[in-house]
Order: C-alpha cells, then sequence, then structure tokens
C-alpha cells in the first residue's frame, strides 16, 4: 500500500469516526476494495453510556398534592410498567443496529399503532441494517401497548422497540 493509500485511508478513518458521532452511533464497519489484492477493513466503534430517565415522576407531582391519593396512585403504575421497558415481559427487542421504520415505505401506513391487535407473525416494523429491510415479526399474537422507538430512530442490538402484551 502506498504512502498516498494510507494519507486517504487516514482521512476515511476520521469521517468515519465523526459520522459515528454525529448520528449518534456505537459501531460502523466497512470494507474498501482498492484492486484484487488490496483492500481495508474499518471497524470503528465507541462504548455510550445509557441514561434512562423516567417519566412516571412528572406524572406523579401533580397527583402528590393530595396526601391520601398519592400512595395509592404510587403503586399502580410501577406495577403496570417496570421502569426498565427491557425487562418488561412483552418487550419485544431489536435483534440488530440498525435504523427503525414503521411503514414499509414514506407515505404508506404504520405497520402498527398503540392499541392495534397482531397475530403472531404479523410484521410490527422494520430495522435497516446495512441496506437491508428486516422485517421484526411479533413473537405472539397480542395487543401493542406502546411504541417505545420514533420512525427513523437509531437502535441497538437488543434494545427494546414494542411493548405486546
Amino acid at each position: 500500500m502506498s504512502k498516498k493509500n494510507h494519507d486517504s485511508d487516514v482521512a476515511f478513518i476520521k469521517a468515519l469516526a465523526e459520522l459515528l458521532q454525529e448520528n449518534d452511533l456505537t459501531e460502523l464497519e466497512v470494507m474498501r476494495e482498492y484492486g484484487e489484492d488490496d483492500s481495508l477493513n474499518v471497524r470503528v466503534s465507541r462504548q455510550q453510556q445509557i441514561t434512562m430517565t423516567a417519566a412516571a415522576p412528572m406524572a406523579a407531582a401533580p397527583a402528590a398534592a393530595p396526601v391520601a391519593a398519592a400512595p395509592a396512585a404510587a403503586p399502580a403504575p410501577a406495577a403496570e410498567m417496570p421502569e426498565d421497558p427491557a425487562s418488561h415481559p412483552g418487550a419485544v427487542t431489536s435483534p440488530m443496529v440498525g435504523t427503525v421504520y414503521m411503514q414499509a415505505e414514506p407515505g404508506s401506513p404504520a405497520f402498527i399503532s398503540v392499541g392495534a391487535q397482531v397475530k403472531e407473525g404479523d410484521t410490527l416494523l422494520i430495522v435497516e441494517a446495512m441496506k437491508t429491510m428486516n422485517h421484526i415479526p411479533a413473537p405472539r399474537a397480542g395487543t401493542v401497548k406502546r411504541i417505545l422507538v420514533e420512525d427513523g430512530a437509531p437502535v441497538e442490538f437488543g434494545a427494546p422497540l414494542i411493548i405486546l402484551e
């Protein structure tokens, strides 16, 4: 490999690192082929600190004014939804790193909505990974209780996508 290729490779890797940061990704892998016996395989990754904020305190603050109502209201939301959506028994998680799409193509209706009934095998959403559209099927029949991702949002492996009960 010549010095010229080395300099362009360093610039390419720096551009990948910037792309990783700008799009809030944790990993990116690319292979460049220069010729028959000349290629460059690059994997850029970073560790991301995940912080979760609970929406329950904001909802509980107005209910905290009546002293008698606060203790009765506090356990009910905690029993319905665990703090971590991934630990919910009905959570459907992402099988890969990618970008979530809620419909087959722009302008078409979404696959699911909150309250929708789905059958086992129905497409819940699509996760695009490396230009491949991966349909995420419902693991069982049920009702969509929560959608935890937005259309076009990046997702990590194992990230909760929806709550299905």
